[in-house]
C-alpha cells in the first residue's frame, strides 16, 4: 500500500508499506528515519516514541496506515538546522550526561519535548509521570531528570532555541 504522511515537516510518501506494518517500521525501512528504536514492539518501554499530530505515541503500536494524512514528527525533526546540530534537549541530555547505552535515548528526548512544550517548568513528579512510558536500563534516571532541569532552564532563560523540525518555536 501506499501512504502519504508529512514527517518532520515533509510530505512524503512511503510505497509498497505491508498492510500490517507498523508505524515504526515504516518510518525505520521505508523512509530511512532509524532514530525511533524497535525493542519491545508491545508499547512498553517507548523507545520508539513520536509525536503524531503533537500527541506522544509509542510508533509500534500504530498501523503505518493509520499515519495517512498525519503530521509524525521523529527524534531526527528535533535537531537543529545545521548538518550536525542537535535539538536543545538532545544538547541537554549531552551535557547532563543523560545518556548511556543510548537506546532509550531517542524515546525519552521525544518524551521530554513534548513534555516541556506542555509544561515548560515541570516538577520532579511531573516529570516522572511524563517518562513513566519510557524504560532505561542503564542510567538509574537521575542524570535523565537533571537532563530535563538543563532543557527546561535553558528554555526558560532563553539560552536554548527550541526546534522542532529545523524551526524554531
Amino acid at each position: 500500500m501506499k501512504v502519504t504522511l508529512r514527517v518532520n515537516g515533509q510530505t512524503v510518501e512511503a510505497e509498497g508499506v505491508w498492510p500490517g506494518a507498523s508505524l515504526l517500521t515504516m518510518l525505520r525501512d521505508d523512509l530511512e528515519l532509524p532514530g525511533s528504536k524497535n525493542a519491545c514492539e508491545q508499547g512498553e518501554c517507548g523507545s520508539c516514541s513520536v509525536l503524531m499530530d503533537g500527541e506522544l505515541v509509542c510508533a509500534c503500536l500504530v498501523q503505518a496506515g493509520q499515519a495517512e494524512g498525519r503530521d509524525i514528527r521523529t527524534v531526527e525533526g528535533l535537531s537543529g538546522e545545521g548538518d550536525g546540530d542537535v535539538g536543545d534537549v538532545q544538547q541537554a541530555f549531552l551535557d547532563a550526561g543523560g545518556v548511556q547505552c543510548g537506546f532509550c535515548t531517542p524515546g525519552f528526548i521525544m518524551a521530554v519535548d513534548h513534555l516541556l512544550s506542555h509544561e515548560p517548568a515541570p516538577s520532579d513528579e511531573t516529570t516522572r509521570e511524563a517518562l513513566s512510558g519510557n524504560l532505561c536500563r542503564c542510567t538509574g534516571y537521575e542524570k535523565i531528570l537533571d537532563a530535563v532541569r538543563l532543557a527546561a532552564e535553558r528554555r526558560a532563560d532563553g539560552s536554548a532555541v527550541a526546534t522542532t523540525g529545523g524551526a524554531q518555536r
